[in-house]
Formats: C-alpha cells, structure tokens, sequence
C-alpha cells in the first residue's frame, strides 16, 4: 500500500511539473504573440505618425481642411484622460478582446488616409485615442497575468524590444517608396496607407491567436447551463467591481498628485511630452519640408524615423538595463539626457529652415544659418532618440523607487501628463515657427532635469535618514 502510494505521489508531483511547464511555454508563447501584435500596429502607427502632416499637406482636394498636427493633437488629448476610464473596460470584457477591439480602431484611423475627408480625420482621431488608452491597459494586465516574479523582467523585455523595432520597418519602406519624390500623389498615399493597414490588420488580428493561462475554470466548471445563466450576474459583477476599483485608484491619485515628489517631477514629464511630439511628428515633417534636400527630403523622412528608433534602443538598452540598478546613476543619465537634447535642438536650429514645421506649401522658403547638411540632420534624428530614452527610463526609474506601493497611480499620473503636454504641442507645432519651438523645449527642458535633482536628492536624504 505505502510503495503504491508513493509511486502516485511521485507521478502526481511530475504530472504538475509538466502542467507547470506547460503553463510557462503557453505565458512565454502569449508574450511573443503580444510583442510581435504590438510591433505591426505600432509599425503602421508610427509611420503614420511620422508622416502624416507631409501627406495632409499634400492633398489636392479643397474639400479637406484637416491638420495633422492637431489630429495628433486630438489623439493625446482623448488618451491622456481615457486613461482613467479604461480599466474599467478592460475588467469587463478583458484584456484579450479589448486589445482586438483597439487593433481595430487603429486599423480605422490608418484607413481615413485612403480616401481622407475631414470629419472621419477627426472623428478616427477621437476613436484612436480612446483606443490607445484601452490598449496599453489591457497590455499591462496581459503582460503581468502572464508572468511571475522570476519572469516579469524577461517578459517586460522582450516585448520593449519587438515594439521598439516597430520604428524600423515602417519607416524603412516609406524611405524606398518616396525616395526621388518631390510629391506625393494621391496613388502614392493609397499605396502606403493600404500597406499600412494590412499591417495593422494582421497585426489585430495576432491578438487572436492569444491563449487563454487559466484553464482550470473549464475543467471545474462542467455545469454549461448554470454558467450561461450565471454570465449576465458575472460582468454585472465585473463592471461594479471595476467602478469600484476605478473610483479608489483616482482618489489615489489625487492624494499623490499633490505629493511634492509628483509636483516636481511634473516639469520633467511635461517635457517628455514636448520632446515626444517633436520627435515623433514635427522633425520628420520639417526634413521632409526643407528645400535644400531635393528629390530625397520625402524618403528622409523614413529615413529620420529609423534613426530615432535606433536612439531609442541603444539607450533604453544602455540606461534601462545596464544603469537599472544603481539610483546614483539617475541623475547623470537625466543631465546627459538634457545635454544630448540641446546639442540636438542647437544643430536643428542651423541646419533647419524656420519655416519648415509651419509651411503649407511642398518645401520651405526660409534660409537657415548653415547649409542644411544630411549627415547633421539624422545626427540629430539619433540625439532626439537617445535623449528620450534617457528621460522616460529615468522617470520610469524613480517613479518605481519613490511609489514603489503606489506605482500603479503614479505611472498613470506620468503618461497623462506627458500625453496633455504632447497634444499641447502639437497643437501650437503648426502655428509656431522653429525656433520658438525649440525655445519652449529648452526653456522646459532644463526646468524639469533640476526639478528632477531636486527629487533625486530628496530620495536620497529620505533613504539616508531610514538607515539610521
């Protein structure tokens, strides 16, 4: 009897290290799927973004009198106060299908450009926007119910690094297709736009192919006609709960919001908003605008993105997993950051028209100091790229260390403050010649890496007065 016994428990115990195993593949599997759904929507996105103020002007219909400076605008603004609202949705009908169901708004924004007309440009920059914000909430509760402690910082990785490549391979494409085009036709946009939605549509519908972790359920639940009548009092039950939990998280973050650590450090995120549509929308359209550049200005444009990309992954590569760890290191970073950004915004300043965000026609009139030199110009492309990941890393970083019980309200306090400043700024970019621009960002800039040492030393002290 005992020997029977003990050859069960031996085989239960392997048979829950295989269900344990299995379980490990299917999170490791769902987290590729993640990365690689976010990569294509981000691919079209990004290059979307990236573009879009070249191709609006471009138009030849009158009929349209859209911006798209100010749908990006619109976008940001819309995200940044959804982020409240979306937890709620996302507890409902959960985080699987409410990726998909944004797949799909951003698959209608990207389709607008097709056949464009003004009232569905803004009305698919509403929707996107409320999308945005229901995607990256369901991507936080996917990514952390499919990891552990010992996996969070792999899985966390792994999917930064397949989105960050998303900068690549769309803008690549848009270097080759518009490269020696001093226009861009109406075939040329429905080419790329078509492209582009095809890659957001596989992208959306990657999100299909997720597996769900939890399958116990299934198997304890064997009464199907209980459960169905039982379903309506289930999401009845989910949206109560989700009101509930939303209303507490926002009074919370009303308590930190007044915290001096957030005041402070709200200079710093308000910049990374300014920095964000910059270098995401504005610089790419001014290349493509300037005169000096020729039949290759529209191709550069592709060319920018990349290179803003590759800025992006050699520092969050360097500054976020090789400086992770020591907290001495946050305010160098911060200052390299800053420094890198005004040399940037400095050789922008020379080798860019005035005139090149703000023109409505193909190319620039304005003259700027030096001859605008390619080499400087995706230079520059690098330095915005490198400085950005300086600054979201660090913020990312001292966020984590100072609310480390609350880190929850306080990130969502940093994407809405950075989203109000970005939609700002891309309101005001087409109104507003270049060098002001980069006035506002260094004016800015600076404010917000002191008020950051401000912060730093502040956790410093305080960590100092608990060791004693």
């Amino acid at each position: 009897m005992l020997v029977l016994f003990t050859w069960t428990k031996t085989h239960w115990l392997k048979l829950e290290d295989l269900i344990e195993l299995r379980m490990a593949d299917i999170r490791t599997y769902n987290v590729v799927i993640l990365g690689i759904g976010f990569l294509l929507i981000f691919t079209a996105f990004t290059t979307c973004g990236n573009i879009e103020q070249t191709v609006v002007k471009s138009l030849n219909s009158t009929n349209f009198t859209g911006s798209g400076y100010h749908s990006l605008g619109i976008i940001y603004g819309v995200f940044s106060f959804c982020n409240v609202l979306a937890p709620i949705i996302v507890t409902i009908i959960g985080p699987q299908f409410t990726m998909f169901l944004s797949g799909v708004l951003y698959s209608g924004y990207i389709a607008a450009f097709i056949i464009p007309s003004t009232w569905s440009f803004y009305f698919t920059s509403v929707v996107i926007g409320i999308g945005a914000a229901m995607l990256w909430t369901a991507q936080g509760h996917f990514l952390v119910e499919n990891s552990d402690a010992s996996t969070i910082n792999r899985n966390t990785g792994l999917f930064w690094a397949l989105l960050q490549c998303s900068m690549l391979f769309g803008n690549l494409y848009v270097y080759f297709d518009w490269k020696g085009k001093t226009e861009i036709t109406d075939k040329d946009r429905k080419i790329m736009f078509t492209a582009l939605l095809v890659i957001s549509a596989l992208g959306t519908l990657s999100f299909l192919a997720l597996r769900k972790v939890c399958q116990q359920e299934e198997i304890l639940s064997e009464e199907e006609g209980q459960y169905l009548l039982s379903a309506r009092l289930k999401y009845k039950q989910r949206a109560t709960s989700a009101v509930t939990e939303t209303k507490t998280q926002f009074k919370t973050i009303l308590e930190i919001f007044k915290t001096k650590t957030i005041l402070l450090l709200s200079f710093c995120m308000a910049y990374s908003g300014l920095e964000l549509s910059f270098y995401s929308g504005v610089y790419g359209t001014c290349i493509g605008a300037t005169t000096h550049f020729g039949d290759v200005a529209k191709g550069l444009i592709g060319i920018s993105g990349i290179v803003v990309g590759i800025g992006e992954i050699v520092g969050g590569g360097l500054f976020g997993l090789v400086l992770k760890n020591n907290r001495f290191r946050r305010t160098s970073v911060v200052f390299l950051g800053m420094v890198v950004h005004f040399v940037a915004f400095y050789l922008i300043f020379l080798n860019i028209p005035d005139d090149a965000p703000v023109v409505f026609q193909t190319s620039s009139q304005h003259k700027p100091y030096l001859v605008p030199s390619l080499s400087i110009a995706l230079l520059c492309s690098f330095l915005l790229g490198l400085g950005d990941s300086c600054f979201n890393t660090q913020l990312y970083s001292i966020l984590g260390r100072a609310f480390a019980e609350q880190s929850a309200p306080a990130f969502a306090i940093f994407k809405f403050i950075q989203s109000m400043f970005a939609a700002v700024a891309f309101f005001y970019s087409g109104y507003i010649l270049l060098t002001w621009q980069l006035l506002v960002m260094v004016i800015m800039g600076f404010t917000g890496t002191l008020c950051f040492f401000m912060v730093e030393r502040m956790q410093n002290m305080s960590a100092d007065i608990q060791e004693y």
